[in-house]
């Protein structure tokens, strides 16, 4: 139907999508390797005309997003990752971290709009934008989203939320972004203030889960809400379509699921850390590991959008824990999974009987030399952790594919 879609990208093939992106991929390294330090760095002697498929993208090293504050310490302000350069960008923005984040003149620099559009948003329609203007660039990134369809904005941020309630009432905005919490918050408070009932009939939501009760009240209340994901470094990566079956991945990112604390990405229907590679001539950023887990869903989506679909969040992938005064970390199985390729799949999980902390690492392997290749890993886990560990060898299939690597069952303090 027209207008259905924001534009023709959405409902091309799948393969020729895949094709573009990685058509487009080794310019993008290319530029990134030229112009930015940190890159010239990180890929070394990688040569960017060989990366042009999934299986070549997955040989690069992944930056973490948790890295970024120590990178741009080093090399202020951007961690030497941008090619914009500051002084010509439009605004710098700070999240807590803190990690800097480049915005320019560009046209719905985070490509907000397209989540705003799946949303339902239409142009002319007012927005009610809570989202911060302060430091972060939450409101930035909607307020450009809305320009983009044509719609005014009303800035309201978070909090005061009797002023929102009120101003809500005169103006009437068809259009709600923020935290989904918070618009609940705003409607009770004007039903306690004995206001109209807000006229808001479409939200699009992010930076907390959405539980499916919330979804319902608001539902009752006449919103219809849909979600996305994004960060302030990447801008959009994923969002929800009318059909509210996972979220659909941006045109101009490249996701992959790859092992927490790693960077091999993982089966098809396993959970994993989500690694963004964004195609922003501006602020390059490539396998930028997100420290969140989701997971790809099989399938186009019945909404007619032909791009790869994940679950959303689905927990975190830092998972570090404290075991005898020493931290382990994601990072820490990652590296013994790398030194014995036998293992598919591994979890230390992390127990505590009579005030002792015990771990046992439990590896997925076919290998049948079975008691040497324990020994081996026995040893690798002391190297790499600095703590001993029990170590059980499991046939394939045994491991839950929820994407967790450390499992700490011991109780809350």
């Amino acid at each position: 139907m027209p207008g259905e879609f924001y534009d023709a990208l959405e409902t091309r093939d799948p393969g020729e999508r895949e094709r573009d992106l990685f058509a487009r991929l080794p310019g993008q390294l290319q530029l990134a390797k030229d112009k930015c330090p940190a890159y010239a760095e990180i890929l070394g002697d990688v040569d960017p005309a060989t990366i042009t498929d999934r299986a070549a993208l997955a040989t690069l090293p992944v930056t973490r997003k948790s890295q970024l504050p120590a990178r741009q310490n080093r090399r202020p302000p951007l961690g030497g990752m941008n090619v914009c350069p500051p002084a010509q960008a439009l605004r710098i923005h700070a999240s807590p971290g803190p990690i800097y984040e480049l915005e320019t003149a560009r046209p719905d620099y985070w490509r907000m709009a397209r989540a705003l559009f799946a949303a339902g948003v239409r142009r002319g329609e007012l927005v009610h934008n809570s989202f911060a203007y302060h430091f972060s660039p939450a409101g930035f990134m909607l307020e450009s989203a809305a320009r983009a369809l044509g719609c005014p904005v009303f800035p309201a941020g978070p909090g005061q939320t009797e002023l929102q309630a009120r101003a809500i009432a005169q103006l009437k905005p068809a259009v709600y972004v923020g935290t989904p919490s918070f618009l609940k918050i705003i409607f009770d408070k004007s039903a306690e203030l004995r206001l109209p009932a807000p006229a808001v009939t479409k939200a699009l939501v992010s930076g907390e889960a959405l539980p499916p009760a919330l979804r319902a009240d608001l539902a009752g209340r006449g919103v219809t809400v849909a979600q996305c994901y994004a960060i302030a470094d990447l801008g959009l990566i994923a969002y929800e379509s009318p059909a509210r079956e996972g979220m659909i991945v941006d045109e101009e990112v490249i996701v992959e699921i790859v092992t927490p604390g790693g960077g091999v990405p993982v089966a098809e229907d396993e959970a994993g850390e989500v690694v963004v590679t964004v195609l922003n001539p501006d602020y390059p950023l490539l396998r930028l590991a997100t420290g969140d887990l989701s997971a790809f869903l099989p399938g186009p989506s019945p909404c007619g959008r032909t791009n790869a679909r994940i679950k959303g969040w689905l927990g975190r992938a830092d998972q570090s824990a404290k075991v005898r005064g020493m931290f382990v970390r994601p990072e820490m199985v990652a590296e013994i999974l790398r030194r014995h390729p036998q293992i598919k799949k591994a979890r230390l999980t992390i127990t505590a009987e009579n005030m002792r902390d015990d771990m046992t690492l439990r590896c997925e392997t076919s290998a049948t030399e079975s008691k040497s290749l324990a020994q081996a890993i026995t040893r690798t886990v002391r190297e790499v952790c600095k703590l001993r560990a029990t170590v059980e060898l499991l046939p394939a299939g045994r491991l839950p594919a929820d994407g967790k690597v450390i499992d700490d069952t011991r109780p809350a303090a």
